[in-house]
């Protein structure tokens, strides 16, 4: 078990200020975490393999296909402004 005098040492590494009622929480808070942890460690974990989520996943994507578009006189036509086939925004730089 973390003792308060070990809190304060790692609160003074982390520039905390702490109390001395909060070092006490802090230890026994502290040390109940690392005692979960310590249970974890006597876990079998042979033979398998490390993984990022508890559950497997895989996004859905759709193939990315280039195509032409034909009617571009269409999008031109929708444009606020346009010059021969370029669309005319605000400058934006000085």
């Amino acid at each position: 078990m973390l003792d308060p005098a070990q809190v304060h040492k790692v609160a003074l590494l982390a520039r905390l200020e702490l109390a001395s009622a909060e070092e006490e929480q802090y230890a026994k808070q502290m040390s109940s975490i690392l005692d979960y942890f310590e249970q974890l460690s006597e876990l079998d974990t042979e033979g398998i393999e490390p993984t990022t989520r508890a559950i497997d996943m895989s996004n859905i994507t759709r193939h990315d296909n280039q195509a032409s578009y034909q009617n571009l006189e269409g999008i031109y036509a929708a444009a606020p402004d346009r010059e021969t086939d370029f669309f005319k925004v605000p400058k934006i730089m000085g």
